[in-house]
């Protein structure tokens, strides 16, 4: 299978429009995926299979004034027929590479303790697991 990696632009936005909502948690809104794309600080990584889009990382890379540049990697998703062939943690090795060119000192995603193959896959691109637990706090604003 010909796999083909690579940051999104501009003219990725249709496709992301039609595979949007099976890889993203709703539709995409053509207006924000610009927005996004065309922020230096958010970053999207592409994986194409015959120029139909098959997965994606989504993140964002921040600063902080008592610490060096991090990138935080907010959704990875994979289409369910092309799971567990290698994608998801290709995927995020390049997202990887794609921070330290930018300066970053580390990258740091989150899942739920219940989603196994998304931690084998962090795992296997070269995560770690951290020992202290999580919890997620949401705000209405």
């Amino acid at each position: 299978m010909n796999i083909e990696y690579r940051l999104a632009g501009l003219e990725d936005i249709p496709e992301l429009e039609r595979q949007g909502q099976e890889l993203f948690d709703y539709p995409v809104k053509p207006n924000r995926a610009a927005e996004f794309i065309s922020d230096e600080r958010h970053h999207l990584m592409l994986a194409y299979v015959e120029k139909s889009l098959v997965g994606m990382v989504s993140a964002f890379h921040y600063v902080h004034p008592d610490k060096d540049a991090s990138l935080y990697i907010n959704e990875v998703s994979v289409l369910d027929s092309y799971q567990n062939k290698g994608i998801g943690r290709k995927l995020m090795q390049l997202i990887c590479s794609h921070a330290r060119s930018l300066g970053c000192v580390e990258a740091w995603v989150a899942t739920k303790i219940s989603n196994i193959s998304a931690r084998r896959a962090f795992i296997a691109a070269g995560g770690r697991e951290d020992d202290e637990g999580f919890v997620s706090i949401t705000f209405e604003v």
